[in-house]
């Protein structure tokens, strides 16, 4: 019986346990100890920004950069609907609204185009989504941001080492939050880095992540803020990895040639689009079945299951989601709903040999020809 190949799984083969275990044998486990500022500051220098603040997963990173910004009640910000749901619930989580636009079918990003047209008197921000280590087209968004007057946030949550115009995400806005989930490029297990350039922001956030307690009283809390600080443990496990961050990438890299190697051509497949201003990423290699939408492509991640391959969706966009339904009726986002029903995410993690991708790809195309012929009933596929 063939291996089973799961979607991402993390590489842990640097000074992740010694690490660890330097915490462990010190006592230094929680949320105080030198790894922490290790981490930031290492982490900070990697994004070409001059603060970075660590917090306990990237949707408190959101939470916190939106925070930062005075983001509240009666503001809107303006979010891409094809994105992952932690996006637009931090915007409720202020009290604001999340106004969703849709997306660039070649690029699968937000347009600038439907951005400006979302537009009102009462938008606060834009939060710009890297989508599967892409990176947003920043120069039309910051163009718009400018002429509107409103903020601009990265959500670099899958896009760690992508850059654009030769500059890192996590440095082409106001303030930028980022991931480090298991399934991330690099991984805490769980955890979350918020960047900026500006020392007022940082400080705003860092004392926002610590319940807000003064920094020259200890136990006096001018503000109300949140348990979002990192552990000791987490920032031991993340400074192993940010020292491999060039190394991972680069066998991304490997991973997303060996791809388009043995898929291009192939019918009715849409593959990434290439890079032109920006340098991608390879998160989750992901590819769009133009002729296999809905239960089709769920019945093609059926046969990619029982060949042992693991796969998984786009994203449904957030603006058909419950939570969203009576802000999503006013919102139009046909292209979001075209890439959600034929997406599909195919296994991409460190370790991953030719071999795997060639037998990826053979099984994809023998899936779609065994789908294009028969009929489809309504599966359901874990994600």
């Amino acid at each position: 019986m063939d291996e089973f190949i799961p979607v991402a799984a993390p590489a842990l083969s640097g000074n992740e346990k010694r690490y660890v275990n330097e915490c462990l044998d010190t006592t230094w486990i929680s949320s105080i100890g030198s790894f922490i500022s290790r981490f930031e500051e290492q982490f900070a220098a990697s994004a070409g920004v001059g603060y970075a603040v660590s917090c306990n997963n990237g949707t408190s990173a959101l939470h916190l950069a939106l925070l930062g910004l005075g983001v509240g009640p009666g503001d809107e910000v303006l979010v891409p609907s094809l994105t992952y749901i932690a996006t637009a619930n931090a915007v409720r989580y202020c009290g604001a609204l999340p106004v969703f636009v849709d997306s660039d079918r070649e690029t699968w990003n937000l347009t600038a185009e439907d951005l400006r047209a979302k537009l009102t008197p009462r938008t606060r921000a834009v939060i710009a989504v890297h989508l599967y280590g892409r990176p947003a087209p920043m120069r039309e968004i910051l163009i718009v941001a400018r002429e509107a007057g409103i903020k601009v946030i990265e959500d670099a949550a899958e896009a760690v080492g992508a850059t654009y115009q030769g500059r890192p995400v996590g440095s082409l806005a106001d303030v930028a939050a980022f991931s480090f989930f298991g399934n991330k490029i690099i991984t805490c297990g769980e955890g979350g880095m918020i960047t900026t350039d500006d020392e007022a922001l940082g400080r705003k956030i860092r004392q926002l992540k610590g319940q807000g307690q003064d920094f020259e009283r200890r136990y006096f809390f001018p503000v109300v803020g949140y348990n979002y600080r990192m552990t000791n443990i987490q920032a031991a496990l993340g400074l192993a990895q940010l020292e491999q961050i060039d190394a991972y990438l680069a066998q991304r890299d490997e991973i997303a040639a060996w791809y388009r190697s043995e898929l291009a051509g192939v019918p009715g497949l849409h593959l990434p689009a290439p890079d032109r201003e920006e340098r991608s990423v390879c998160w989750l290699w992901s590819v769009v079945l133009t002729h296999h939408a809905g239960d089709r492509r769920d019945a093609v991640m059926a046969h990619l299951k029982e060949a042992g391959i693991e796969t998984r969706p786009f994203f449904y966009p957030c603006h058909i989601m419950p939570p969203y339904a009576a802000t999503g009726r006013e919102a139009r986002c046909p292209e979001a709903e075209w890439l959600s029903e034929r997406g599909l995410s195919l296994p991409t993690w460190i370790g991953m040999t030719r071999q795997h991708v060639c037998r990826i790809a053979a099984a994809l195309v023998a899936a779609l020809d065994a789908v294009a012929v028969s009929p489809v009933r309504s599966v359901q596929v874990s994600s």
